[in-house]
């Protein structure tokens, strides 16, 4: 009899455990392919365009084989110098998405397009990481309101 008590109380228990849900919907979003940083430059630009000159957005862009978009996600918001970047909420898109190759961007509201260290440490960062995943970062571009500036056209990747 103690033995059904103790495997009711412990399926009490595990019940109360959430599960995880994994879902997938494959399609093309925006239906364009990528070439060149151009391409996604009027791509991702309409992402930043209410708050380009407000506060730092971080989004990733998911690409597959033929580097077409699947999809953009903002990773973090912050203020107006910085934002905080969590690599494994860009992986962990990337990962969902089924993605091959991913695109990084992000917006300084000073209007400056150089990039800083923080900036470069953290492009460095998520190549490292993309490439223990097989998941290649293609290009890191900032954004101001005058242009952008991308890490692959300026051989920085």
């Amino acid at each position: 009899m103690k033995t059904n008590q103790t495997e009711m109380s412990l399926k009490s228990e595990l019940s109360e455990i959430q599960e995880i849900s994994i879902s997938y919907k494959p399609r093309n979003i925006l239906g364009n392919k990528i070439g060149s940083s151009f391409d996604v430059e009027k791509i991702l630009r309409l992402f930043f365009e209410d708050e380009m000159d407000y506060r730092e957005n971080f989004f990733v862009a998911i690409l597959n084989n033929q580097n077409e978009i699947l999809g953009v996600k903002r990773i973090s918001t912050g203020g107006m110098t910085s934002t905080v970047v969590d690599i494994r909420l860009i992986f962990q898109t990337a990962i969902l998405g089924h993605a091959t190759s991913i695109i990084v961007a992000h917006n300084h509201p000073s209007g400056t397009l150089n990039p800083s260290e923080p900036d470069k440490t953290i492009t460095n960062k998520i190549k490292t990481a993309g490439s223990y995943l097989d998941i290649k970062l293609l290009d890191h571009l900032i954004f101001s309101r005058e242009g952008y500036f991308s890490f692959a056209d300026e051989g920085m990747l």
